[in-house]
């Protein structure tokens, strides 16, 4: 019994995750905390295409000698993953940048607020 839940926990922690970014992203009416609730949600949704390449016995997809017949895991996910992570990066410094602009615009003498 605790082996299968332990078996679903990085699935039951991306959904957690997912859901608890959205409940901030939808929730909260500040902007900085709308940036944190989406990299939550885009970690859970990351840890969740990482929970499903993993394989249990699997191997790197390098070609050895002798290991023809063990499953290899597929790359493709990670992969996907690296790109995720990097591409989040960078729109987690646009979002903040745009969110120091905007308060700077608001709260300026000269700004439109």
């Amino acid at each position: 019994m605790l082996e299968a839940y332990l078996a679903r926990l990085p699935y039951l922690a991306a959904v957690a995750l997912v859901a608890i970014g959205l409940g901030v992203l939808v929730g909260e009416p500040s902007r900085l905390k709308k940036v944190v609730g989406v990299n939550v949600f885009q970690t859970g949704v990351l840890l969740l295409l990482v929970a499903s390449a993993y394989r249990t016995g699997g191997r790197p997809p390098l070609a050895r000698p002798g290991s023809a017949d063990l499953p290899s895991v597929n790359p493709l996910p990670h992969v996907l993953v690296l790109t995720a992570i990097v591409v989040g990066v960078s729109l987690t410094a646009l979002a903040l940048a745009l969110v120091i602009r905007v308060r700077w615009e608001e709260t300026s003498p000269g700004g439109r607020a």
